[in-house]
C-alpha cells in the first residue's frame, strides 16, 4: 500500500532518525511512504487567525497533491501533523477561509477530500497493531517505556481526534504490541515548553524536568516521543533518562534498525 508522505523540515535535518526509521518500518509492514515531490515547510505552528492565509498554503498544496493521487496523507512529526490536520479541518468547515485559500492557488481548488493520518494512526487504524505484533522479530521484552505525547499530538481534540487527550493509549498500545511494558505517568501529555525555550528558558527547563522526573519516579527506562521539538527540549534539560523516537523503537522491534545504520 502506498500513502502520501509529508516529512517536514526537521526530519531532513536534526530529526533524520525519526524519518529514516519511519520509512524502513513502514516497508517492513508493507506500506510505502511516498514522499510528496514539492512539499514545503508546514509553517511550524497553526495560526488561528482566519485571515492568515499565507502560512497555510504549503499545507493545502500537500493536501491537494495527496488528493490528486487519491492517497492518505501521512506525517510523523507532531508539529507538522498538527498544522496539516488543523488546516484540513479549516478547509472542510470554514467556507470563507477555504475560498480565500483557493483564490491563491493556481492549481485545481482543494475541496477537503484528503484523509490526514499521523504515522501512529497509520499503524493502529490501517496496518493494525495485531499485524505489527506479528512482524516483531526482536520484542522489547523487559523495557519499561514511558510515552511522551506532549501537547500537539492530541490537541485540539475536536480536530485531531486521535485519542483521549487526557488519557491516551495509542502509544502505550503500540509499546505492548512491540513487547515492551508501557509506563503511565502524570506528565505524559503536558507541554515540554518547546515554544518558549528562547523567551523563557527557565520555565521550559522546569517543564521538562517535571516530565522526566515523573517518568523516572514511575520506573521508566526511557521516554519515547514523535515530536522533534519535544525530543530536543527534553534532551537539552535531561537528567539521565534516554529520550528516543517512537520509530526507533519500532525499527528495533521489527529488526530493521541495524539496516538504518549501514
Amino acid at each position: 500500500m502506498n500513502v502520501a508522505y509529508f516529512p517536514g523540515c526537521t526530519l531532513k535535518t536534526n530529526a533524520k532518525d525519526l524519518d529514516d526509521y519511519a520509512r524502513k518500518s513502514a516497508e517492513a509492514l508493507d506500506i510505502t511512504l511516498e514522499e510528496l515531490e514539492n512539499w514545503q515547510c508546514c509553517g511550524g505552528v497553526f495560526t488561528t487567525s482566519r485571515d492568515e492565509v499565507a502560512t497555510k498554503l504549503s499545507s493545502v498544496r500537500a493536501l491537494l497533491d495527496a488528493q490528486s493521487k487519491n492517497q492518505i496523507l501521512v506525517s510523523v512529526c507532531s508539529a507538522c501533523h498538527n498544522v496539516i490536520k488543523q488546516t484540513n479541518h479549516a478547509m472542510q468547515n470554514d467556507e470563507e477561509f477555504a475560498s480565500k485559500v483557493n483564490n491563491y492557488l493556481s492549481e485545481t481548488p482543494y475541496d477537503g477530500r484528503t484523509k490526514v493520518l499521523h504515522y501512529l494512526e497509520l499503524l493502529r487504524d490501517v496496518v493494525g497493531y495485531d499485524k505489527v505484533k506479528e512482524k516483531v522479530v526482536k520484542p522489547l521484552k523487559g523495557k519499561k517505556i514511558a510515552a511522551y505525547y506532549g501537547c500537539l499530538l492530541l490537541r485540539p481534540n475536536n480536530v485531531m481526534g486521535m485519542d483521549d487527550p487526557e488519557n491516551p493509549t495509542i502509544i502505550e498500545d503500540l509499546i505492548r504490541a512491540l513487547g515492551g511494558e508501557p509506563v503511565v505517568y502524570p506528565y505524559r501529555n503536558e507541554c515540554c515548553g518547546g515554544y518558549i525555550i528562547l523567551e523563557n528558558p527557565e520555565s521550559a527547563k522546569s517543564k521538562c524536568e517535571k516530565v522526566i522526573s515523573s517518568a523516572k519516579n514511575h520506573e521508566a527506562d526511557l521516554i519515547v516521543t514523535a515530536c522533534p521539538l519535544c525530543k530536543y527540549n527534553l534532551d537539552k534539560n535531561n537528567n539521565g533518562l534516554p529520550i528516543v523516537y517512537i520509530t526507533e523503537l519500532l525499527a528495533e522491534a521489527l529488526g530493521v534498525k541495524e539496516d538504518n545504520n549501514e
